[in-house]
């Protein structure tokens, strides 16, 4: 049995809630009473349907009935968490199988036990509660996965950076020829580069950081008064790393000393883009 509350053809997708129950009027009265809410409802009148809705279409709350011929509430939950574990699950039960329904909170395959019969506002705080933990859960994991893609680029870039390193180190004894080939990778990293002399003195910056930075005065300038504190303090302790905002952009900062490749005893500052909200 298979119900939508709105039009398939809506260009915007909505959240989704299927309701699954073996007693036709239940399904009837639950649809009725859902109506006008935020989201499209879905109804399934045994577990199998339920499955065969949950394969058709993404679905965000599951609300079930316990006592159903065929495979209970409890077993139909198990078997979602289980292809579907995203979804918020609840059963609706009128008789005393408590034990059952406890095991599978206690599982996790159950988020809330909703009794029959019902308080008709509270059964909707309790779906409207549902997809509220669906929504956080959504973008927790919207936030992990942007986390994780800005690690790999981290490393990435650390990697291409620390390449660019040893490439300056192997090249410092060949002259000014092969320190002007040097300086040129250096210039074309596509990450902010600054040198900073002992004195603390800004006394490089790469194309990219001149780009970025443009409004700062760079090359001549002290670094504790060119750029946040935090980048002064990386310099003063020789090396680290640090988060910093300049122009309501967030860059992971680290600090590498340097001999005698841009300067003498010096310290290089790389500023990469950070992603991370």
């Amino acid at each position: 049995m298979n119900d939508t509350s709105d039009s398939e053809q809506d260009a915007a997708p909505r959240p989704t809630l299927l309701v699954v129950d073996d007693e036709d009027g239940i399904l009837s009265s639950l649809k009725r009473l859902l109506r006008r809410e935020a989201y499209q409802v879905l109804t399934a009148n045994s577990g199998q349907a339920g499955l065969d809705e949950l394969a058709r279409c993404p679905v965000d709350v599951i609300v079930s009935d316990q006592r159903m011929p065929g495979m209970s509430g409890v077993e139909f939950l198990r078997q979602a968490k289980e292809l579907y574990p995203d979804t918020v699950r609840m059963v609706l039960s009128g008789y005393a199988d408590l034990q059952s329904i406890t095991d599978a909170i206690n599982e996790g395959a159950i988020y809330k036990f909703l009794s029959k019969p019902w308080d008709d506002e509270m059964l909707k705080a309790e779906i409207d509660e549902a997809f509220r933990r669906k929504a956080l859960k959504d973008e927790n994991k919207r936030l992990s996965e942007q986390v994780r893609m800005a690690n790999a680029e981290l490393v990435r870039l650390n990697a291409q950076l620390q390449d660019a390193l040893a490439v300056q180190q192997q090249r410092t004894e060949l002259g000014e020829t092969a320190l002007a080939a040097v300086q040129e990778i250096v210039n074309f990293l596509p990450v902010p580069l600054l040198g900073v002399d002992p004195d603390g003195l800004l006394v490089f910056a790469n194309a990219e950081a001149m780009q970025r930075f443009a409004h700062i005065p760079l090359l001549g300038t002290f670094v504790s008064e060119a750029l946040p504190r935090e980048v002064a303090d990386l310099v003063t302790q020789g090396q680290g790393e640090a988060l910093i905002n300049i122009d309501q952009s967030s860059y992971r900062v680290r600090c590498n000393a340097v001999d005698s490749i841009m300067m003498q005893r010096g310290h290089l500052l790389v500023f990469i883009p950070d992603s991370t909200p």
